[in-house]
């Protein structure tokens, strides 16, 4: 997987949007090791891309830029001469774009278009957008704006024209112990010695750490063809569990036990959902499935794969492709969920505790 990601990225011109956020500055970690000619990262969080730099160091190959992409002419200069775009900068606190719904319109769908549109003014070799699975029939606004931002990246590839760019999406479950998410919220909670805030005793939530999240972008990078998406094979885990696991082993380590630990149900919040899905069953008709992910195909690449895996005799070769025109459900309610003993092993391997 190294060799090929150096082989790959090794030379290319590359801009990162969101690059102060939990996976824009983890992609520009990673892709520093892979010698690329030069890294752009725009943020328009002035103190994050301060911060960036220093943990960094200042490699030669990187400039950091700060804009929004809400700005289009911005936006058109950052991305002069670039050969891959990795787009992460968006609005994703659903409870922050609840009540302030133009503000995630202005970013993540108007602000996606600006990008798109600088990348076919460039004529940018790849574009990768970074989704969430909260875009799969989405109730809240963040969900919405993000599928719109979805829908806006794969149908660029139906009127680039003659530009070669290719338009495709990563869609993400819960990245673990990132910016904003769920466990620093509990870690604060513990350290304070409680209550530890629960929506929902039911609440699941596929979930990945961040080096499993860099791992796709990666790997989808190299193979997008244009109007994938790209879904990692995720572990689903309760709440509930989650913050039981993280209280026995954080209490001790701030001077408590862990039964002096209270948990408060505060019930869900608007617009979430007690449970997360992957896909639609429309998408799944068009789904591919390998070991490590599934690649929700265009139409135009579905009929390329139903051709590439005949035989002579003309029928698919279920070898090549898991699943084509198959019905699937795939939803954080009805998957294997972790043990706690499971949610443990994973939250040390992630270095949470």
């Amino acid at each position: 997987m190294e060799q090929e990601n150096k082989k790959f990225f090794k030379g290319k011109k590359i801009l990162i949007t969101g690059s102060a956020g939990s996976i824009g500055s983890e992609i520009l970690r990673n892709i520093l090791k892979f010698e690329p000619a030069s890294l752009r990262c725009l943020d328009i969080n002035e103190n994050g891309q301060f911060e960036l730099k220093h943990q960094i160091g200042l490699p030669d190959q990187v400039a950091f830029l700060i804009g929004d992409i809400r700005d289009k002419d911005r936006i058109i200069m950052a991305m002069e001469d670039i050969d891959i775009v990795f787009h992460a900068a968006a609005l994703k606190q659903v409870p922050l774009c609840e009540y302030n719904p133009f503000e995630a319109v202005k970013t993540n769908i108007i602000g996606t278009q600006n990008v798109i549109d600088a990348a076919l003014h460039a004529r940018v070799e790849k574009m990768i957008t970074i989704s969430t699975d909260k875009a799969v029939n989405p109730v809240n606004v963040m969900g919405a704006t993000k599928l719109l931002g979805e829908r806006l990246t794969i149908s660029a590839n139906s009127y680039k024209g003659k530009r070669k760019t290719v338009f495709s999406c990563v869609r993400f479950g819960n990245v673990l112990d990132s910016n904003g998410s769920i466990i620093p919220i509990l870690k604060k909670q513990i350290k304070k010695g409680g209550p530890v805030t629960i929506t929902d005793n039911g609440m699941t939530r596929f979930v990945m750490s961040i080096p499993k999240a860099i791992e796709l972008v990666l790997e989808a990078t190299r193979k997008a063809r244009g109007g994938d998406i790209f879904i990692l094979k995720m572990p689903i885990m309760k709440i509930q569990d989650l913050a039981d696991v993280m209280v026995e082993e954080l209490a001790p380590k701030y001077g408590f036990e862990p039964k002096e630990i209270k948990r408060k149900m505060i019930g869900m919040r608007f617009g979430e959902k007690l449970f997360e899905e992957l896909m639609t069953p429309n998408e799944c008709k068009s789904m591919e499935e390998s070991d490590k992910m599934f690649t929700i195909h265009s139409m135009e690449r579905l009929i390329g794969i139903i051709h590439e895996t005949k035989d002579k005799a003309g029928k698919i070769n279920e070898t090549n492709t898991k699943a084509v025109n198959k019905e699937c459900s795939y939803d954080s309610k009805t998957g294997h969920i972790l043990t706690k003993e499971e949610i443990k092993a994973l939250l040390k391997e992630v270095n949470v505790f």
